[in-house]
């Protein structure tokens, strides 16, 4: 078994706790909150903006509660440390925890800045245990089949690719979330994720032209870019906190391939992914189960456990996606195409 300590009991430490009990090689060996601590395993005040989202009340047998994550990072039957904290403190915890020779995942965005996130991939790059950034579309049901999709061809070449991802702005963490200067805005929290899938997908792209403004956190809470990449497709993302209220969360994207369309919209449930074939008409795709928090933690202990370095996601694909957002930032602020190395 894999020994987990989650680190940071908020939405996103919850999310993952549930998916690590879902995990037949993971046990939940340790939590850790400097400020909340339900070592009662009550968590059912937490939500967020996952359907279906159920309150959690987890049992503790058998599961360390502390406020130290120092406690943690010295005791050797701690393997992983799930940093689900905000995204300052990355740069600290992820350091510590990697110098203590523990495996780390870290929620996104790895840091606030480019010039932070080096940081981290340097102090990755010279551990002994193995990291990832938790860029979980890698690994969400109807997305790892795009990746699938395009990677063999079986549609053709792909012609165009618009991807969204746009809410109403958090309705929990408002302190830290409408604190651009600490979190990002939307552009960080929420559209990186798409930022993520696009360079996935095509490779990090050449250029990127953005429009967007700010409106809760003087950082970036609506953004449109369109990226330049290397295959010539059309490829645009949107993100978004400015939904007005009601409106809930929505993920989705349309593919052109040369011989068909693929569209994914969270809003249809099972029938989220259908593909327009030429000569076949519509039909629903039904993708691998599960989420892609539970696939991305997954991988992570399958590769402790095979003691093989992750490939799928790591640091420097953490650092690029910040790299990029801020190239986005630089041409909503500028108005220009701006290039990248």
């Amino acid at each position: 078994m894999v020994n987990v300590a989650v680190v940071g009991l908020g939405f996103m430490g919850v999310t993952h706790i549930k998916s690590y009990l879902k995990l037949p090689h993971a046990r939940l060996a340790a939590i850790c909150d400097a400020v909340r601590l339900p070592d009662n395993g009550d968590f059912s005040t937490i939500s967020g903006n996952i359907p279906g989202w159920e309150p959690l009340k987890l049992d503790m047998t058998g599961v360390k509660a502390t406020k130290d994550l120092n406690e943690l990072l010295a005791d050797p039957g701690i393997d992983v440390i799930d940093l689900c904290v905000p995204t300052p403190t990355h740069p600290k915890l992820a350091t510590l925890a990697l110098r203590a020779g523990k495996h780390v995942v870290c929620e996104k965005p790895l840091a606030r800045t480019s010039a932070l996130c080096r940081e981290i991939v340097a102090a990755a790059e010279a551990a002994p245990g193995y990291f990832i950034p938790a860029m979980c579309m890698r690994f969400w049901p109807g997305w790892a089949w795009l990746k699938e999709a395009i990677a063999d061809g079986r549609y053709g070449a792909v012609k165009a690719a618009r991807f969204r991802r746009v809410g109403e702005a958090p309705a929990w963490g408002r302190e830290g979330y409408f604190n651009g200067a600490a979190s990002g805005g939307a552009l960080l929290d929420l559209h990186i994720h798409d930022v993520d899938f696009v360079q996935y997908l095509f490779g990090r792209p050449k250029a990127v032209f953005a429009q967007g403004f700010t409106h809760y956190s003087g950082a970036i809470d609506h953004v449109m870019a369109q990226y330049t990449v290397e295959c010539g497709a059309s490829v645009s993302a949107e993100g978004s906190w400015m939904m007005g209220d009601g409106h809930g969360f929505h993920m989705g994207y349309t593919v052109i391939f040369e011989r068909a369309t693929a569209d994914f919209d969270l809003g249809r449930g099972a029938d989220a992914l259908k593909l327009f074939e030429q000569g076949r008409g519509a039909r629903v795709v039904a993708p691998e189960s599960g989420d892609g928090y539970i696939g991305e933690l997954g991988y992570l202990v399958d590769c402790i456990q095979q003691r093989r370095a992750p490939q799928r996601v790591t640091a420097r694909d953490g650092l690029s996606a910040v790299e990029i957002c801020e190239a986005e930032e630089q041409s909503i602020r500028t108005g220009q195409v701006v290039a990248l190395a």
